[in-house]
């Protein structure tokens, strides 16, 4: 696909994998839609990105949201004009048994990391058909393949992306849009970094895990 004079909406743009893909993309001169729940967040990948010869724009979104998900595609037409790449990337993760995790935070886990791909599929699907060569790219994880004990909500949010977008690939087959889904391992992401000293810090104080 070529990508130059494109444009890409990135969810969770404001660190980890979502800068990376940013940044990846506008060295290929991909302009850019980042959203992020974080406003600084998405101020500071911005930033890194001074001096490409694209166009940026940044759009604070709680992918949870579903009235802000649904106004997205127009802010963001508004902005570039169109829409040839959609990365689903914002996800949330927790940790424990089955037994361990609420119904409450099972649930909120799962709004954000199926439920939001679900949505801005939707929302976005029209603008990508519009384009002669779009593709959507839904952010699974190695636990969207295996299933390790203490990742029941995680590892299910994970396989449910697997196969929609492994169905949603054979419904648009033929269309000029494509679907990628991608099962990374281990990020040490900023938050991922933030939690493991936190957890360093109530070890060497010995009061348990954060």
């Amino acid at each position: 696909m070529t990508l130059h004079d494109r444009t890409a909406v990135i969810t969770g743009a404001g660190n980890g994998i979502g800068r990376a893909i940013a940044k990846s993309l506008a060295r290929r001169g991909c302009h850019l839609a980042l959203a992020d729940i974080s406003e600084p967040a998405l101020a500071e990948t911005a930033q890194l990105l001074d001096g490409a010869r694209i166009r940026v724009s940044c759009h604070r979104l709680d992918v949870a949201d579903h009235a802000a998900v649904a106004a997205l595609p127009q802010a963001v037409v508004s902005e570039h004009g169109r829409v040839d790449l959609l990365f689903n990337n914002a996800g949330v993760a927790l940790s424990g048994t089955f037994d361990q995790i609420s119904e409450t935070d099972f649930d909120w886990l799962f709004d954000i990391n199926f439920g939001a791909v679900v949505r801005l599929t939707r929302a976005f699907l029209p603008h990508l058909r519009a384009s002669d060569d779009a593709r959507i790219v839904n952010m699974s994880s190695l636990f969207g393949l295996i299933s390790p004990p203490g990742q029941a909500a995680y590892s299910a949010s994970k396989f449910a992306v697997r196969g929609f977008s492994n169905a949603l690939s054979f419904e648009l087959a033929g269309s000029s849009v494509g679907v990628s889904v991608v099962h990374p391992g281990g990020v040490a992401t900023k938050n991922c970094r933030e939690r493991a000293q936190t957890l360093r810090h109530h070890q060497r104080r010995g009061d348990g895990a954060a």
